[in-house]
């Protein structure tokens, strides 16, 4: 089983075999979204209010209710702690950091007697960083049989399964996790595990996620008529992800002549690129006190490059001891490199407020309460040939067709809710809010997702100055399956995230 043999276009055929997955396309779709401190203290409902920069990543045509113009900056500090039930075993793992939440320009005025603004600016949408360990001991199910299936599904018998496949199954092969299985001709039928599944494996993964997506945007609304505001965004979202991840099976009992005793399976991937969106929305006035919003965000169309390698170590014990291999070996010593393209979903958003006290000078106004309910299409999620690939002769469209109808078969539309309020008292301002993500898997070997987010702050409004304090606290449940069989049952980990946000936001109007 030499590496000598690997030729170039057999790399370029097989280099998307596992660097993307369902779970990354949900990844960079689910996520409650950044803003400013005031915008998260009333949940995100920012869909019918309008009057402040949040509403260029919310509903555009709330810009057209200013008459000054804002500069402004929210620095914010995260700490989370996640917990994690593996076959009835639960860990803990725990992050902090800081970061800057937003950051951008108003530039507002009236034509007209009827306001308009053009937004300028920054906004985090979604952290990924996170850390997350899980253990348990399973009986079912090796980490090993996923290579099986992939050797099965290419319908690959002969010694080319020992240098095709360099991210998973070819290493698997040339440290002895897998062996072929032979009938009396001496031809192979298949492959075999040296995992004891029957008495038991001890399996836990740790996981490293960093990054974030970093969207810019150029936002314009305006009051087209007395009742009626309009608006759109352009936006260039910025991603950038990175994952370590180690995943280690372990025989369960002493025995030291079954042919294994570990295997530690580690991939490092960093997938970074950018994308194009556009958000329209519109809102209108039926009374003086009550707003009606409705806006469309289309899928982001991103343009992504993974960098990604595998490294594996099996011990056979007296079989064949201890062997490592890694996918770099079969790329001149050098990561792995592939271009792709990836939509998100679509989403919808209906929004109502009523004010307290709605009239034209918004010092004297008391308050507000207001609603957000958002649908997500996250089936639509899709990944697609990289726009400078002309035709497909790697064969990578039949595996993003199997990738997109396995989104089609394990997720569904999911409907979020945000609600908030504020009380004024003269200068001082009090908020509070909540913000429900509903789950958004059809079918996930009976996991299920969802983030509640609970928030309160206070602001302060006097001579053109105003600050911003919030605190947010995120609860999310989700769920991890360290790998996915087709014909072996697997378990899945589910875990309980709770995150604490604090967001200052600072500016003035000029």
């Amino acid at each position: 089983m030499k590496k000598g043999f690997l030729l170039l276009h057999t790399l370029a055929a097989t280099i998307a075999l596992q660097a993307q997955e369902p779970s990354d396309a949900l990844r960079f779709s689910f996520y409650a979204p950044g803003g400013t401190a005031r915008q998260q203290a009333i949940g995100g409902a920012m869909g019918s209010l309008g009057g402040d920069y949040s509403a260029t990543f919310a509903n555009p045509a709330g810009l057209g209710f200013y008459r000054s113009s804002d500069v402004l900056l929210t620095p914010a500090f995260h700490w989370s702690d996640t917990k994690a039930s593996y076959i009835d075993r639960n860990e803990k793992s725990a992050d902090k950091r800081f970061d800057v939440n937003a950051m951008g320009l108003v530039l507002g005025g009236t034509h007209n007697g009827k306001g308009i603004a053009l937004s300028l600016g920054f906004t985090t949408q979604a952290d990924f960083r996170s850390n997350l360990l899980y253990r348990g001991r399973n009986n079912r199910s090796s980490y090993s049989q996923r290579f099986i299936e992939e050797l099965a599904r290419n319908n690959v018998r002969d010694s080319t399964a020992a240098y095709m496949f360099p991210y998973g199954s070819s290493l698997a092969l040339n440290t002895y996790w897998l062996d072929p299985v032979k009938n009396g001709s001496g031809q192979v039928t298949g492959f075999s595990s040296n995992s004891p599944i029957a008495t038991g494996l001890l399996q836990e993964q740790q996981i490293e996620n960093r990054g974030g997506i970093y969207e810019l945007a150029i936002g314009m609304g305006a009051q087209v008529k007395s009742k009626w505001f309009v608006g759109a965004t352009v936006g260039i979202p910025i991603l950038h992800y990175s994952r370590k991840s180690t995943f280690t099976e372990a025989d369960a009992t002493a025995d030291t002549s079954n042919r294994f005793d570990y295997a530690e399976f580690q991939e490092n991937l960093l997938t970074k690129g950018m994308g194009l969106n556009l958000r329209l929305g519109a809102i209108y006035k039926p009374a003086e006190f009550w707003r009606l919003g409705i806006s469309v965000q289309t899928p982001t169309l991103y343009s992504l490059t993974d960098e990604f390698d595998y490294l594996l170590t099996t011990d056979t014990e007296h079989y064949q001891g201890a062997l490592y291999d890694a996918s770099k070996d079969y790329n001149d010593g050098k990561a792995s490199e592939f271009k792709y393209r990836m939509s998100t979903p679509w989403k919808a958003t209906a929004s109502i407020s009523y004010v307290l006290r709605e009239i034209e000078d918004v010092t004297k106004q008391r308050g507000f309460l207001t609603a957000d309910v958002e649908y997500v299409h996250y089936r639509g999620m899709r990944y697609f040939r990289d726009a400078d690939a002309e035709t497909d002769d790697t064969g990578n469209d039949a595996y993003f067709k199997s990738v997109n109808n396995t989104i089609k078969e394990i997720y569904k539309g999911a409907v979020n809710v945000r609600v908030g309020g504020e009380l004024k008292f003269t200068t001082i301002m009090v908020r509070a809010g909540a913000a429900y993500y509903g789950n958004p898997y059809k079918e996930a070997n009976g996991g299920t997702g969802s983030k509640l987010n609970l928030s309160g702050g206070l602001g302060y409004r006097n001579k053109g100055f105003f600050v911003d304090l919030t605190y947010v606290h995120s609860m999310q449940r989700d769920i991890h399956a360290p790998y996915r069989l087709k014909d072996a049952p697997y378990y899945v980990a589910e875990t309980d995230r709770t995150q604490g946000n604090v967001l200052l936001t600072f500016g003035m109007k000029f």
